[in-house]
């Protein structure tokens, strides 16, 4: 018969534990740094960030990067449509592992949520039938990793990002940001 959660609580505060409470810590602080090449996404249905990032241990070098770019006359179906192509165009390219987009994120607009989605969600298929696992990450999460603060300006990202790569000069926005996604996902990715 098991014993309730409050009563191993209990057990456990009073010393009559019987689960081992030796931690190995060098088992804890242990991290397999990810080897291969990450594909960041930085969806939006006019201004889509694309990186390709090669990782090699505490090394990362900028493969690639682009801004696809569609004008308003565009309508939006066709920018989906485009979107999926340039993604799965870098991924049979560059033949990444993995794949870091942007997690949904709160708006308050209705129509520029669902924008925003349908501009993932076009990123993101291409993917799924290439079979390449998908990784999300919060914008908080990615400055948080990159520049250490949750709340980095998009010049501050890019900086960095300039800084860390040894890049001649800092990227556009939207490819700072696909990189820092890229960059996030090396940094704090544990394998299964």
């Amino acid at each position: 018969m098991s014993k309730s959660s409050r009563k191993l609580w209990a057990d456990h505060l009073a010393g009559r534990s019987t689960r081992s409470t030796q931690v190995d810590t060098k088992t804890l602080l242990r991290k397999t740094p990810f080897k291969g090449r990450i594909l960041g996404v930085d969806p939006s249905l006019r201004g889509t960030g694309l990186a390709v990032l090669e990782c090699e241990g505490s090394s990362f070098k900028l493969l690639y990067s682009e801004t696809l770019e569609l004008k308003p006359k565009i309508d939006s179906i066709a920018c989906l449509g485009m979107i999926h192509q340039a993604v799965s165009r870098l991924l049979d390219l560059w033949k990444p592992y993995h794949l870091s987009c942007e997690a949904t994120i709160y708006v308050q607009n209705f129509k520029t949520a669902q924008i925003m989605g349908a501009a993932r969600g076009a990123a993101l298929s291409a993917s799924a039938i290439r079979d390449v696992p998908v990784f999300e990450y919060a914008p908080l999460r990615v400055k948080q990793a990159v520049v250490g603060f949750g709340r980095a300006s998009k010049e501050q990202m890019s900086q960095t990002l300039a800084q860390m790569l040894h890049l001649p000069q800092p990227l556009p926005y939207d490819q700072s940001d696909a990189l820092g996604l890229a960059l996030c996902h090396a940094l704090t990715w544990h394998p299964g």
